[in-house]
Formats: structure tokens, C-alpha cells, sequence
């Protein structure tokens, strides 16, 4: 047995391992001394406390039970106890507990709000709110903190942060407080405040899990993968059957390109909660992009079960685009779009997986129809300007004229090592990726976000307003160096495979052409081009999870590729010979010779695989997977001409640049 002196001792030790967030630590000197101190109520009950904090409510409840045993009159032993079986779903017994608690020591105000939570479940309503509110008398801190929790509910955001504020003007390390600001901040789009915010509450309570797995998500929607899979591993070791943790950190693992890992995470998410939907989608996609198509059908088709009316997964069965849907999926999807309660989100899919599923049949006009009205239902549901990105381009041509760019050349970081594939989606990047990363010496990391993390670092806290791309102007040799090694750093997460060339596929790139020339000047730029109706009319075919907002209008697409036309056109006036322009149809029709100046261009030695590229084993991220894992062929070359008769809008605004393409119009032409 110890000297009272040593228990307390211990005691004061242990508590101060977990107000620095050591509770493994913690536990086990709690245990060790029980070992040798087995009566001593305030090591029992703190052992309990531990294990509440972590969750483990079973064991914590026996630990507890055991302090209460021994010191009967323990009322914070008898308000940890009763929270433990609350979360065990053991009302009637946790009410009793608290009931005690709170008469033995009527200060405990989380013993009455616990209480509260007790009443209400068990339907007594009156005498909750009488717990609630002595909960709130003893702490006003909670209580404006409840407030505000009501009008964040209600979507009175402006009066809820009223009431945060007012809280931490007294208490700035509140971390609820903190957690709930930096929550509304990230729901209107404010990622570095947010993350500000749950910094600063992981700071002050640094076990604090569902702010670490907030400022995770903060950090993931900035795309900076590496610190949120970070975050969602901390939480996971501090609550190894977190299912959130597990599925955020699968979700994360998969953009950055660990996706095997991603697998892994999800089959734990399914392991922890069968019935866990999202999960069973965000498996199928994981395992469709790893060429596991069979095993990524029967996910999407145990998330039908699990939730028949979540359209996402009808449209990710048929964007495999080898897979048709049956009649009983048609069936089915037809009358859930009747559902007057359906969100639009999910109608949106729907109607693309009809369309999808129609033109497999070759009924082209009930497909244009469903196609027409997915995306009108999703273009309100989108914001794109197209005189906005008009606007930019403007800029960007002022910018990037040729005396600057030959005064700057070779002036940016030398890393030979990126190749950029740029265009519009749909025009063949997958396909050039694919033959690519078929090359021993390059690896394909898909779509990455990094250039436009670049040029916007150049617009950040620039008080006279001088913004990217006017910003360029200022910079020199040590800042065009620095932001090629920016990228170059952001991207090495996604390289995995340790061969010297990696491939950056992200389409909407093409604006920044002369941006990369200065600061990667020995990088690779491909341009990814197909036939203009061909192009378009492919991007109003296909529903993007995010990114392409231009997508769902046939003049917005339309003048989209104008736009995309003439970005193009400047970059080769101001940097002839720089960009390879690579033409779709041209790939289909003489492959060999296509993949011969492919390799040329990008100074890789010949090999075969190159030409089989169909059999390279790699993760795909893009919606062309399951094609480009099939030789190549010309079926959907010239492929707008089944719905030509809806297109006259668009072919009007293409007139000025059709043209330049007539030689491609007689493939496949019947």
C-alpha cells in the first residue's frame, strides 16, 4: 500500500498527463497503482474518467461502479458513471446515478445537463428542462453556448457567432466555442480561419477528437492531404473505433493517391458499421479506380440496398461506362425521381444514370432528354461566370506576353520530372496518361490541384491588390524557383512509386501554360484536344463530382472551348514548340506513330508497354477507368452525331473554330 503522500501524488501526475493529452499514458499509471492500491477510490474513479474520455463506456461503467461502491458519497464518480451508461443506452439506470449525483453535490452542473439528456430520452420532458436549466444556472457559459448551439441549428449563423464570441471574450480557450466558430467558417468557405479556429481548440485540449477530425477536414478541403491524414490518424490513435476517423482518413488516402490504404480504411469503416452506405460507395469507387471492377458492382449494389434512394450510386454504376444498367435499375430510378422529397443532388444523378442507361440502347432522344434535364437541375445548383473566366484570360494573355517570358526563361527550379496534361475533361488525357504511365520511367498521379495552390498563394494578403497573374511581374529567379518547389513538394505525396517523370493530368491547367514555363522550365506540356462537338458534347454527357461548373450549359461549354481555343492559340504564338499538341482522333486512328512522338517529345527511350497500355495494373482517378483499360477504338469518334439535332446551339457557337478541324469529321461518318 502507498503513503497517502505517493496516491496523491500519483494522482496529481496522472490527471496532468491527460490535461496534456496523454490519456494512454495516463491509464496506464492509474492501473499500475490500482494494482498495488486496489481500494483507492479517487485512482478508480480517475481510471474511469480516463476511459470515458476514450470512450471505452463498458469497462469505464465497471470502473466506476467500483468507486461508487467504495465511496458511496463520490458524486463525481456517481456523474462520470451516469454519463457511461447514458452513452451505453442504459437510461433507466443512468437516471437513477445522476439523480444521486446531483443531490450529493447539487453544484455538478454537467451531472444536470446529463440528467437532462436522461429525462428527455425517457419522454419527461418538464422535468428535463427543469435540469437543463439548473445545469445552465451553475454554468452561463453553457448555457450561451446552448443558445448559440440553437441558432447555428436554425441557421442563424450571424447570432450564434454573436453568442461564441461573447463566450470567449471570457474564456478564449473554450473549446467548444472555438470548434462551433471554426465550423460555421467552414461552411462559407473560410478554410484558414477555420483552421484557425480548430487550432486553436486542439491546442487547449489537444485529445479533443472532434476537433482534430475538423481541422482535418479544414485541411483536406485546402488540399493539403499529407496534414489531414495526419489529423485523422492522431484521432484514430486516440479512438481507435472512431468510424468518422476511419472514413475521413479513407477518403483522404484516396485523392492522395494511397489508395490501397484507402481500401484498407474503408473495409475498417464496414468493419466498425456494416451498414455504414457512404462507406460501401466510397469502397466502389476506391476499387474501381485499382481495376477491381466486379468487387466495386457488388459495393455499389450493397449501397443501393442500404440507401435506394441515393442517386450517386446509379450513376457511379453507370459511369464504369462498360457496365449497363438493367431494366429493374430503370425501373427503379424512374420511380424514385417521381419522390417529390428526393434532393435535387440525387435527382441530378438519377437523370444521368437514365440518360446513361438509355443511350446504351441506342434511344438517343429519351436519353437527350434526361441529359437535358439533369443538367438544368444542375446548373442552378452551380456558379460559373463565363465573363469572369473571360476576364482572366484577358489577364493572363496582358501578363504573359513573349518579351517576358524569353527575359525570364530558364530562370525557374530545373526538375525535369513534371508532365502536364492539360485541355478539356473528356478529350483523351486518360488515355495519354495511360500510355504514359505505362513507361517504367513515369508514373501517372492523375488530376492534382497544386498549380492552382501555386498561383494562388501569389494573391493571398496582398493589401494593394495586386493579384496573380499581375504578380508575376514582381517576381524573380529566387520566387519563380521557390514556387517550382512549391509544387514539386506538394506533389510528392502522390508519387509513389519512385520512377523519375510523374504525370499531372489536371485539365483546367491550360490557363497557367506560361505560369509553369517560368517556374518548371524543363517540365513536359501536353495539350489533350479532340473535336470540338466531340469535346463538348462529352462534358454535358458525363456529371463531374466537383470542378467543372462549366459543364452543364451547351453555351456555357461552347464558349468554354472558345476560350480554352484561344488560350492554346497564345501560348503557341508567345512559346512555339513549347506545348505538344495532341489530337484524340489522331491517337485512335495512327496509334503507333502518335505514341512514337509522345515518348519522343517527353525524351523517354521507346518501349513496348507503351503500345499495351491497356494491361498497365495502376490506380485510374478519372471517369474514363474502365475504358482506358480496353485497346483503343474509334466508336466514339464523332459520337455527337446522334444527338446532332439537339446541338444546334452549340455547333452555332463553335462556327468560328469548327473549321480548323474538318479532317476529323468523316471518321465514323455514316
Amino acid at each position: 500500500m502507498g503513503s497517502a503522500g505517493a496516491l496523491r501524488a500519483t494522482f496529481n501526475e496522472a490527471l496532468n498527463l491527460v490535461s496534456l493529452g496523454n490519456a494512454d499514458q495516463a491509464e496506464t499509471l492509474c492501473r499500475n497503482s490500482i494494482q498495488e492500491n486496489p481500494q483507492d477510490a479517487n485512482l478508480i474513479a480517475l481510471l474511469g474518467a480516463i476511459l470515458v474520455k476514450k470512450k471505452h463506456y463498458e469497462e469505464a461503467a465497471e470502473w466506476l461502479q467500483q468507486a461508487v461502491e467504495i465511496a458511496p458519497t463520490f458524486a463525481k464518480a456517481h456523474e462520470d458513471l451516469g454519463f457511461a451508461l447514458l452513452r451505453q443506452q442504459h437510461t433507466e439506470e443512468a437516471l437513477k446515478i445522476l439523480q444521486k449525483a446531483t443531490r450529493l453535490d447539487p453544484s455538478l452542473d454537467l451531472a444536470f445537463l446529463n440528467l437532462g439528456k436522461a429525462l428527455a430520452l425517457l419522454g419527461k420532458g418538464k422535468e428535463a428542462d427543469e435540469a437543463f436549466e439548473k445545469s445552465f444556472d451553475l454554468n452561463p457559459e453553457r448555457k450561451k453556448l446552448a443558445h448559440a448551439a440553437e441558432h447555428q441549428r436554425a441557421g442563424r449563423f450571424d447570432e450564434a457567432k454573436e453568442l461564441y464570441r461573447e463566450v470567449l471574450r471570457k474564456n478564449p480557450t473554450n473549446v467548444d466555442a472555438l470548434r462551433m466558430m471554426g465550423i460555421i467558417a467552414s461552411g462559407d468557405g473560410h478554410n484558414d480561419e477555420a483552421e484557425r479556429l480548430f487550432r486553436r481548440a486542439v491546442s487547449s485540449a489537444p485529445d479533443f477528437v472532434d476537433a482534430i477530425l475538423d481541422l482535418g477536414g479544414a485541411l483536406k478541403e485546402q488540399n493539403r492531404f499529407e496534414e489531414a491524414i495526419e489529423c485523422f490518424r492522431k484521432a484514430i490513435t486516440l479512438e481507435p473505433s472512431n468510424v468518422k476517423a476511419h472514413f475521413q482518413l479513407a477518403s483522404t488516402l484516396s485523392p492522395a493517391a494511397l489508395t490501397y490504404e484507402a481500401i484498407e480504411e474503408y473495409e475498417q469503416v464496414l468493419k466498425l458499421r456494416p451498414n455504414h452506405a457512404v462507406a460501401k460507395l466510397g469502397l466502389g469507387h476506391t476499387l474501381k479506380t485499382v481495376g477491381r471492377q466486379e468487387e466495386a458492382i457488388q459495393a455499389y449494389r450493397e449501397c443501393i440496398e442500404l440507401q435506394p434512394d441515393k442517386g450517386e450510386t446509379y450513376w457511379s454504376l453507370a459511369n464504369l461506362k462498360t457496365y449497363q444498367l438493367t431494366d429493374d435499375d430503370i425501373s427503379e430510378m424512374k420511380s424514385q425521381i417521381e419522390d417529390d422529397g428526393l434532393t435535387d443532388e440525387s435527382r441530378v444523378n438519377f437523370l444521368f444514370a437514365l440518360a446513361k442507361a438509355s443511350e446504351d440502347r441506342g434511344d438517343f432522344e429519351t436519353a437527350w432528354n434526361y441529359y437535358y434535364e439533369g443538367n438544368s437541375t444542375r446548373r442552378k445548383l452551380e456558379y460559373y461566370d463565363p465573363v469572369q473566366t473571360e476576364t482572366q484570360n484577358d489577364k493572363i494573355t496582358k501578363v504573359f506576353v513573349r518579351d517576358f517570358l524569353d527575359d525570364n526563361a530558364g530562370l525557374g527550379n530545373p526538375d525535369p520530372s513534371p508532365i502536364f496534361v492539360v485541355g478539356l475533361p473528356r478529350s483523351g488525357s486518360t488515355l495519354i496518361e495511360q500510355i504514359l504511365a505505362s513507361h517504367s520511367m513515369v508514373e501517372g498521379t492523375s488530376e492534382l490541384p497544386y498549380v492552382r495552390q501555386v498561383t494562388h498563394s501569389l494573391s493571398r494578403n496582398r493589401a494593394e491588390g495586386i493579384n496573380y497573374p499581375e504578380a508575376v511581374l514582381e517576381l524573380g529567379e529566387p520566387h519563380f524557383k521557390s514556387l517550382g518547389q512549391a509544387y514539386l513538394d506538394a506533389a510528392q505525396l502522390h508519387r509513389t512509386e519512385g520512377t523519375p517523370r510523374f504525370i499531372d493530368k489536371m485539365p483546367n491547367n491550360f490557363p497557367a501554360v506560361g505560369f509553369l514555363h517560368l517556374i518548371l522550365p524543363n517540365a513536359k506540356i501536353i495539350d489533350a484536344r479532340r473535336y470540338p462537338l466531340d469535346s463538348c458534347l462529352s462534358c454535358f454527357r458525363q456529371l463531374f463530382g466537383k470542378g467543372q461548373s462549366f459543364t452543364y450549359d451547351l453555351t456555357d461549354i461552347g464558349e468554354y472551348f472558345l476560350q480554352y481555343q484561344r488560350m492554346m492559340d497564345h501560348w503557341h504564338e508567345v512559346l512555339p514548340g513549347r506545348v505538344l499538341t495532341v489530337q484524340y482522333e489522331d491517337i485512335v486512328t495512327d496509334f503507333e506513330n502518335q505514341v512514337r512522338r509522345l515518348l519522343e517529345y517527353c525524351e523517354l527511350p521507346w518501349e513496348d508497354a507503351c503500345l499495351s497500355y491497356h494491361d498497365t495494373d495502376r490506380p485510374i482517378r478519372t471517369a474514363s477507368s474502365e475504358q482506358v483499360r480496353q485497346p483503343v477504338y474509334v466508336k466514339s469518334v464523332n459520337f455527337w452525331r446522334n444527338h446532332e439535332k439537339y446541338l444546334g446551339e452549340l455547333i452555332e457557337v463553335l462556327t468560328p473554330v469548327l473549321g480548323r478541324y474538318e479532317q476529323y469529321e468523316s471518321i465514323n461518318k455514316p
